[in-house]
């Protein structure tokens, strides 16, 4: 046996320019949810051709031109998450509540006194919308009848050529991110060299043989991602309105997560592992920069039409990272844990990240005072996601893989609106289409919302309800082992609004 000692390796913070991104991190950022004022998510963020409302212009910029007079608004909500998990016959269920102020902002309206003036209206506002809520938390559980953890760790111990015996604990923080991955297994007893020499760079698995490997995984999120949109706007004549957004991005992410296997096969004199517990802490933060340009055409005083683009979002992003790797051996006789935590945390060099931009075409029919209907369209090619600097090699390769992978997604969104004097009901639908090729990794999205608003005169309140179903396949590692839990996803949210109106 190659040691024998419980392990602690030297504390320590490391510098690394490799990179351990995956695609699911680009699709964290690539993908938002329908967040915004009441009245906006009640009828599903059908608003491209109808602006009027401050989270309107999250959509189409030419929105804030639409406001008659100055207006105020600030939104909370109550969000909850609930996914069930499915593997390999095993069913669990998780979930997450948070309270949050999702939206604030403010439009100022400038009129032309001069009737003869083309130019009627001029607008500038400022608006703050949380575009995703990362409180989420996922278990998965189940009775895997061949595969085994070990193989994480052996497709890196046996691609990187590395000599594991020779490296000592002082030297983990200088690792790249596959050979660190491989050091763990190594010193966890998970893999063991196929000889005894120190310079042997082939390893084979350390995990009692049999099948039916008891698995766990656990994975806690936070977070949010924001954005702070300054817009500008103008109405010419009657008839057309045309707006600008400059938006400001920022993002925090937190991810904990903790991954269990455990057997009862058949014991013998040798030391094999029994039980391991792997635990993997990110912490990813940063901002980035969009803009936004639309125009809405007010064709009759019932129909609109609108049209909007959306540049990608261009991040610049750091990564934190740390792991801690425990297990059980046992051979007929005895049983021994081994620890094996580096109490290293991971600083990896800021990297880029372009997420896709998108078209909005939209339709809205008005009927007088008395209510209203509106469709978007919107159409994004998330295979356009991709990593930089695009010269590296690690990104070269997952944007190849990404361009692959990802295709373009359809997203319809549908909402209506009666008016029964002060009292506004409302009501709307929202699908999108899959971003993937295969459409299983993260499934279609469908969302049902309603509400309602009461105008006070210069006070208005909005409530909305929105729920949402996804389906995903929540895949635990990126290579070696790649086994996948199906997960189904239910959202239920509550927002209201406050708006003040001069």
């Amino acid at each position: 046996m190659k040691k024998n000692l419980l392990l602690f390796l030297a504390a320590g913070l490391t510098f690394s320019t490799v990179q351990s991104q995956e695609m699911k991190d680009a699709m964290r950022y690539a993908q938002s949810e329908l967040q915004g004022t009441a009245r906006f998510t009640s009828m599903s963020g059908a608003f491209g051709a109808l602006g009027g409302d401050l989270s309107s212009i999250n959509i189409n910029p030419a929105g804030s031109a639409v406001f008659n007079n100055n207006q105020f608004a600030a939104t909370m909500g109550s969000y909850d998450v609930d996914n069930d998990s499915k593997y390999f016959g095993g069913s669990t269920s998780s979930g997450q509540n948070n309270f949050d102020i999702n939206q604030a902002g403010g439009v100022f309206v400038f009129k032309t006194r001069d009737p003869d003036n083309d130019l009627r209206k001029i607008s500038f506002s400022i608006n703050y919308e949380n575009t995703n809520n990362y409180d989420n938390s996922l278990f998965s559980a189940g009775v895997n009848p061949i595969h085994s953890i070990d193989e994480y760790f052996l497709s890196y111990a046996n691609t990187n050529d590395v000599s594991l015996g020779l490296i000592t604990n002082n030297n983990y923080a200088d690792l790249d991110n596959g050979p660190q991955q491989a050091y763990l297994g190594y010193w966890g007893f998970v893999i063991n060299p196929v000889s005894d020499t120190d310079t042997n760079t082939l390893y084979t698995s350390n995990v009692r043989s049999g099948g039916n490997y008891y698995h766990e995984n656990s994975t806690y999120s936070s977070g949010h991602n924001g954005k702070l949109i300054f817009n500008s706007a103008i109405q010419i004549k009657d008839f057309l309105y045309i707006g600008l957004n400059l938006n400001s991005h920022f993002t925090d992410y937190v991810q904990n997560s903790t991954f269990y296997e455990s057997n009862n096969n058949s014991l013998d004199s040798n030391y094999e592992v029994s039980s391991l517990n792997f635990s993997n802490n990110l912490h990813t933060y940063g901002s980035g920069f969009s803009f936004q340009a639309g125009a809405i055409a007010k064709l009759t005083n019932e129909i609109r039409l609108g049209f909007a683009y959306e540049s990608p979002t261009w991040y610049n992003l750091k990564d934190e990272f740390s792991q801690r790797l425990s297990t059980v051996i046992t051979n007929n006789a005895n049983s021994m844990p081994k620890v094996v935590d580096p109490l290293t945390t991971n600083y990896y060099a800021p990297y880029d990240l372009q997420t896709p931009g998108s078209l909005t075409g939209s339709f809205s029919y008005v009927f007088g005072k008395t209510g209203l209907i509106s469709v978007d369209y919107k159409y994004k090619d998330y295979s356009q996601t991709q990593f930089g600097p695009e010269n590296d090699p690690y990104f070269r390769g997952l944007n190849n893989a990404m361009h692959n992978a990802l295709g373009s997604s359809n997203e319809i969104r549908a909402g209506a609106e009666y008016r029964i004097q002060n009292l506004k009901l409302r009501g709307g639908y929202r699908f999108e289409g899959s971003p993937y090729n295969d459409s299983v990794t993260i499934g279609d999205l469908n969302s049902f919302s309603g509400g309602l608003g009461y105008s006070f005169g210069v006070i208005k309140l909005d409530f909305s309800y929105v729920h949402t179903h996804s389906t995903s396949q929540e895949q635990f590692f990126s290579q070696g082992f790649t086994e996948r839990a199906r997960i189904n996803t239910y959202k239920n949210n509550f927002t209201m609004t406050f708006t003040f109106e001069m």
